[in-house]
């Protein structure tokens, strides 16, 4: 079973794909949005191209567990791909996912104006793989 995990904002969406195997997460690309009808139908053909049967979406939360409303925003666009795309979407906190793709970048000495097109992209990773980490942990 291979997983798409995303990292939903307001101005982009950062894509990741796990292996066959469920095992590793690497990032694809980052959607800059252009509305809803373009941001899903660039979305379908990563679908289609990586053959993905589930969706990991990162859930925002505040430093205290409690969900805002960035967290509504994207239960909201879940309800959308569960809809359009029939799959199944997990939900996984994300809490400082950015800033830990930030800080990775930073100590890779990549270029502050390079980090801005990586960085959700990368946070899709982290997003991703802490959720295939876990999820072997549970089948162990």
């Amino acid at each position: 079973m291979r997983f798409m995990g995303l990292d939903f904002g307001e101005k982009t969406i950062g894509v990741a794909v796990s292996d066959e195997l469920g095992w590793t997460a690497q990032g694809i690309a980052t959607i800059i949005r252009k509305g809803k009808q373009q941001d899903l139908a660039q979305l379908r053909q990563y679908l289609e191209k990586f053959e993905c049967s589930a969706f990991v979406l990162g859930l925002p939360r505040r430093t205290d567990g409690s969900e805002g409303p960035e967290a509504e925003r994207v239960r909201k666009f879940a309800r959308t791909l569960e809809g359009v795309f029939q799959l199944p979407v997990h939900f996984w906190d994300e809490r400082f996912s950015t800033k830990i793709a930030s800080q990775v970048l930073m100590e890779g000495s990549v270029r502050r104006e390079n980090r801005k097109s990586v960085v959700d992209k990368l946070a899709a990773v982290i997003i991703l793989q802490s959720y295939l980490d876990a999820k072997s942990h549970v089948n162990e």
